[in-house]
């Protein structure tokens, strides 16, 4: 997807650059740090999505005649800014954690790094497309989770939030692991599996039933795929399929199978498959679709039905139960004249909301069979303890402290993405980073994958860190400043 749109940003974006640059703040270095405090639907992980879309919007960011025209009609903006933001380019640098990689709470997914103004700008853009597609992703990879290695179709595209939602749905619904799609315009942009069938339309547009299957057989002989609860499904729609499927395969076609798109899908899909085996169709392939999410889908398997295919309509593409990912996009250290990055905190009342202060990397510990063992968060210049043991902090309660033995091996999460201002990173393709999905999710123990009450992964602080963070509350706390850190009350 291509973004021209500078002005898709919310307003204070604008004023705060404006404000900076009218402060004499235009080339301070600051950094941003890009991470979510919550899982959705009370799960165990998440699945990055939205980098390649990020990139290009940060690669083209730039304010056409038009924009500044608009913007100098609201009579809010000096004129110096809009010079400003006529020769805008991002020129800083920005880490991220690559598509497909399994994330958690409080960690850094990407980090900006550069003049203030510039890192400020891209807030907006950065949470709209990298919440949704993350938040999509995941709910793709619970759906295959629940499927339990059956094909899952995406049929999200009618009722997604817009054409653009749609397509990230779709592209991040892949990302996650689902097998397909019905959204062609994806199919062609992303290189993701097309399916479909029919609709009940079709059906109701010829005399009967059977007319309609044969009618659509005889366009479409070596992809019968039929829809067969129109009227009712175990009394005519299933039986009038065998009678076409037999007509086809007497001309040497084979059928493909039938689709469920309501009623007791436990029960019809068994009683489906009876009447398919029965009639020598044993390859024929059942689909379901109807309001289907992770949890029906869970349940139809424990009850045991015959459904061999999985058509997830809206609530994936609109994460029905879950409908935002909280992320949240915060300064955690500022350049003061040159000196240096200083790390920076922002405290609250609610300890959730307490950031992580400074420059980190995302060191992910694995055990000796290759387990996703716990992520720590390491300053960026602080050297890994590598080949021993080491403490690890929780980042809000000071008493709770893990241990990590040091036969354990150690990878940094984070790439560079840009290096000031130059793209230095090549986005992989996409079947590339559902294949990274595939394999972080084989890395993590099914106790944090299960749907209900998942295990509880760590996300920790090295001693450092700990120690930095803890010094500036206390600080924070003794000063009662008003500059760098919210106050007691604030609820933000």
């Amino acid at each position: 997807m291509r973004f021209k749109w500078a002005l898709l940003t919310d307003l204070y974006q604008l004023t705060m650059v404006g404000g900076y640059v009218q402060a004499g703040k235009k080339d301070q270095v600051a950094n941003f740090d890009y991470f979510f405090r919550r899982i959705p639907d009370e799960g165990g992980y998440c699945v990055l999505a939205g980098l390649a879309d990020l990139i290009e919007y940060i690669k083209d960011l730039r304010f056409e005649r038009d924009d500044l025209e608009y913007l100098d009609s609201l009579n809010i903006f000096p004129g110096n800014f809009l010079q400003y933001l006529e020769k805008y380019r991002f020129s800083g640098d920005l880490w991220a954690v690559p598509e497909g990689t399994v994330v958690f709470p409080h960690e850094p997914l990407v980090r900006v790094a550069g003049p203030l103004p510039e890192a400020q700008l891209i807030e907006t853009i950065l949470l709209n497309i990298m919440n949704y597609q993350t938040l999509i992703a995941t709910k793709g990879a619970r759906m295959r989770w629940a499927a339990q290695g059956d094909p899952v179709v995406d049929f999200g595209l009618r009722r997604a939030h817009g054409p653009d939602g749609a397509l990230m749905a779709s592209r991040a619904a892949y990302i996650g692991g689902v097998d397909a799609t019905s959204n062609v315009l994806a199919g062609r942009l992303y290189g993701i599996p097309v399916r479909g069938t029919h609709a009940h339309s079709w059906v109701e547009s010829f005399s009967d039933e059977l007319e309609a299957f044969r009618a659509y057989a005889k366009v479409y002989p070596e992809a019968c795929l039929l829809l067969v609860d129109t009227y009712d499904t175990l009394r005519s729609g299933v039986p009038n399929a065998i009678k076409v499927w037999r007509e086809l395969k007497e001309e040497g076609h084979k059928p493909l199978g039938i689709r469920l798109d309501s009623g007791d899908l436990a029960y019809l899909s068994k009683e489906a498959r009876r009447m398919l085996d029965e009639a020598g169709f044993r390859e024929a392939k059942i689909v379901a679709s109807s309001d289907l999410d992770e949890w029906l889908v869970e349940s139809l398997k424990r009850q045991g039905a015959k459904i061999d295919i999985w058509g997830i309509g809206t609530r994936l593409a609109t994460s029905y139960s879950c409908p935002a990912l909280g992320g949240v996009y915060k300064l955690t250290a500022l350049d003061k004249d040159g000196r240096g990055m200083t790390p920076k905190i922002k405290r609250s009342d609610n300890p959730e909301k307490i950031t992580n202060p400074g420059v980190k990397k995302v060191v992910r510990i694995y055990d000796q069979r290759g387990q996703m063992r716990g992520d720590v968060l390491f300053l960026d210049g602080e050297p890994l303890p590598k080949g021993s043991s080491f403490k690890a902090f929780h980042p809000m309660f000071s008493h709770m402290v893990k241990t990590y033995p040091g036969e354990f091996t150690m990878r940094e999460v984070l790439v560079p993405v840009f290096k000031q201002g130059k793209l230095v990173y090549r986005s992989p393709s996409m079947h590339e980073i559902r294949k990274t999905t595939l394999k972080n999710l084989e890395e993590l123990d099914d106790a944090y994958k299960r749907l209900h009450n998942p295990h509880k992964y760590h996300v920790s602080l090295s001693a450092s860190l700990f120690k930095t963070k803890q010094d500036l509350l206390h600080q924070a706390l003794s000063n009662n400043s008003r500059t760098s850190f919210s106050q007691g009350g604030y609820r933000g």
